[in-house]
């Protein structure tokens, strides 16, 4: 893909927009910077790139005239329906992201691509420890922080690109084709961007729709709107399940045991000597034993990273246990149905610090389950009245809104009885208050850390 004096307009500067920009520059193209933000605003960026040339900016509003426009190139999170862009579309200039730009430039790695809406982060990370630990050419990268462009120059046939997949990323994917593509799960989120729960699963199955039969798709039998997507895979299809005993593909037995049935019966190891707890981690680790065993991992390499696989960080993260008070970090549950699998995983009163950014989820659900075991809400952010009206009408007690973390944490310190867990799970995403949800978790983490 020779890109050399072509006119690439580059739309968004978060962190793979930085990244994807240091490598156009290599590649002698004329960059047209763009980005809703104004100067102020974006002051360190592009301190950072202030060593760049050929390089135009437009910030503040978008562009008007994009006739002189070769290639667009848009992060994840900007919206594909915006007016500048459909103009784009309109005057056939291709719109591509950042993953699909990294899989053109690159010297044919092995892309494992996973997806779904809870599990991501934790089966990208285990994923890549396996491979790793067989002394594969790995790299962890995509949704996960790790521009899968920063691997252009580092990786050839030989690597394996083991690759985080949002929605956002996958609704720009044209030619994209990984190796082993991963479904995991499908609950209600993004809405506000997709607008329904049927453009948010046809984004989410880009993930296969350049396999053929030479590739794997690795789906989850037992969530229904995932299965409903097999006919339409032309990879070969392997199915984890643990509800269910499969003819084909992994599953658990009546003695809990994993079993690999995919060439031949392989008992690979027991539930309980899984490393990460809980029902929803059990299915992580049964796609990872998928992905693994079609990419022919080791599998003595691969039953020890399952036993000894540390939780990814704002994951069910353990923090700290004061006065018999547990402290847990879960700012990745972003959507209900994550926070869900959270306050599912203990079975000690939960006091729930939840809220956030407004994606127009539903709450009902996730409020029905959690009477079970929330002791008390502490609500914070731009949803904490609707999580506080949806609270209220299920006849809990205990809601307290909070302005910021401090007062969250302490306010729900003191809630706390010994044996209870105080679980950072919003249910929403970060960005009303924090940049991300790692920073979010970093400021959970430090403040129960700075009780005394």
């Amino acid at each position: 893909m020779n890109l050399k004096n072509k006119n690439i307009l580059l739309v968004g500067l978060a962190k793979t927009g930085v990244s994807t920009i240091k490598l156009l520059n290599k590649l002698e193209a004329n960059i047209i910077v763009n980005d809703i933000k104004d100067k102020e605003k974006l002051k360190d960026i592009l301190e950072e790139l202030k060593d760049i040339k050929n390089t135009e900016y437009i910030l503040g509003y978008h562009p008007q005239n994009v006739d002189h426009i070769d290639l667009a190139v848009v992060s994840p999170g900007v919206p594909l329906d915006l007016p500048f862009i459909l103009k784009l579309k309109e005057e056939n200039i291709e719109v591509i992201g950042e993953v699909e730009l990294a899989y053109r430039l690159s010297k044919n790695p092995k892309f494992v691509g996973i997806t779904g809406t809870n599990g991501k982060t934790t089966t990208t990370s285990l994923v890549g420890e396996i491979f790793k630990a067989d002394n594969k050419d790995t790299y962890i990268v995509g949704n996960i922080g790790n521009p899968v462009i920063d691997t252009v120059e580092l990786t050839n046939e030989d690597s394996y690109l083991i690759t985080e997949l949002s929605s956002f990323q996958l609704e720009s994917i044209v030619d994209f084709k990984p190796k082993v593509a991963s479904i995991l799960n499908f609950s209600p989120d993004h809405l506000n961007r997709h607008h329904t729960m049927e453009n948010y699963i046809a984004a989410k199955a880009n993930i296969f729709k350049n396999q053929d039969e030479n590739d794997f798709a690795i789906l989850n039998y037992d969530d229904m709107e995932v299965r409903k997507l097999a006919p339409k895979c032309k990879g070969q299809i392997i199915f984890f399940s643990r509800k269910e005993k499969l003819e084909k593909g992994v599953y658990l037995d009546e003695n809990n045991n994993i079993v690999i049935h995919i060439d031949e019966k392989i008992v690979l190891l027991n539930k309980k000597e899984l490393s990460l707890p809980g029902n929803h981690n059990l299915e992580n680790c049964m796609a990872a034993i998928a992905m693994a065993y079609v990419c022919n991992i080791n599998l003595d390499t691969l039953k020890h990273i399952l036993k000894t696989f540390k939780a990814v960080e704002h994951r069910l993260e353990y923090v700290r246990t004061i006065n018999d008070i547990m402290f847990v970090n879960d700012s990745k549950g972003t959507n209900p149905d994550s926070t869900i699998k959270a306050i599912t995983s203990y079975e000690s009163p939960v006091i729930l610090i939840a809220g956030g950014y407004n994606k127009e989820s539903d709450f009902n659900e996730l409020l029905e389950i959690g009477k079970e075991n929330i002791k008390s809400l502490v609500l914070m952010g731009e949803t904490a009245d609707i999580i506080e009206k949806t609270a209220k009408e299920k006849n809990y007690k205990s809601i307290i809104k909070v302005n910021n973390m401090k007062e969250a944490v302490e306010v729900s310190y003191k809630q706390a009885e010994k044996g209870d867990v105080v679980l950072l799970s919003p249910a929403c995403a970060s960005w009303d208050m924090y940049k991300s949800f790692e920073a979010r978790g970093c400021d959970f983490k430090d403040n129960v850390n700075n009780l005394k």
